[in-house]
């Protein structure tokens, strides 16, 4: 099982649809397009509808070699056979969730400020989805924007701290990518750009992946 910070995949895809069709079909869409690390979030369904979803995700994830994770729902993470779970500010404590899913599931928190990064820090978060970047329909109560001008006080902040990987979250665009990898974030959870556009997968990764030049 992957526990490696650094073995992580660079790009995280948060599933989006009100439909266990439009759920499946972007979750395929991602997948066919190149996707390594999935996250299923589907807040407005019953845990039956949910559980469905995860069945059928789970063999396409295998035949993709993708990682899958699951968005709140401990108790699922720990029946089925999914790689990890996330929990955001006000869901269970990371401890508590620990408890249920056991080693070596991965574990992702959600943060907004420098003071919630410190706390999934000492929480022994696997990784930390952060912002939003900036405005997105995908999440209906969004916290306090972040914009490029936050990621980086939140990362000067944190100048030779261990911290676990950091995701770059909310509204993110292909021309965020670089500007946010110079400040030291690990890499981008993306939604929206990838349904509409899969081909984006794929310039993505190359910029997540992209040698950085420092000297600059």
């Amino acid at each position: 099982m992957l526990k490696s910070p650094n073995s992580l995949p660079r790009l995280l895809f948060i599933s989006a649809g009100e439909t266990l069709h439009a759920q499946l079909n972007g979750i395929k869409t991602a997948l066919d397009a190149g996707l390594q690390f999935l996250q299923i979030r589907w807040k407005e369904a019953e845990v039956a509808q949910l559980q469905e979803l995860i069945e059928r995700s789970l063999p396409l994830c295998r035949e993709y070699q993708a990682i899958c994770s699951i968005n709140d729902h401990p108790q699922l993470a720990k029946l089925s056979d999914v790689q990890g779970l996330h929990l955001g500010l006000t869901d269970m404590p990371i401890a508590q969730a620990r408890e249920i899913i056991g080693e070596p599931k991965i574990i992702g928190g959600t943060a907004n400020t420098l003071a919630d990064v410190q706390q999934r820090q000492a929480e022994a978060c696997d990784y930390i989805g952060l912002g939003p970047m900036r405005f997105t329909h995908s999440k209906k109560k969004l916290s306090p924007i972040l914009g490029l001008h936050g990621y980086a006080q939140i990362q000067a902040a944190l100048v030779e701290q261990q911290v676990p990987p950091i995701y770059a979250i909310g509204g993110i665009l292909l021309d965020d990518v670089l500007p946010l990898r110079s400040l030291g974030i690990h890499g981008v959870a993306v939604s929206g750009l990838i349904l509409q556009q899969p081909s984006s997968v794929k310039q993505l990764n190359e910029r997540l992946h992209e040698q950085l030049d420092y000297s600059k």
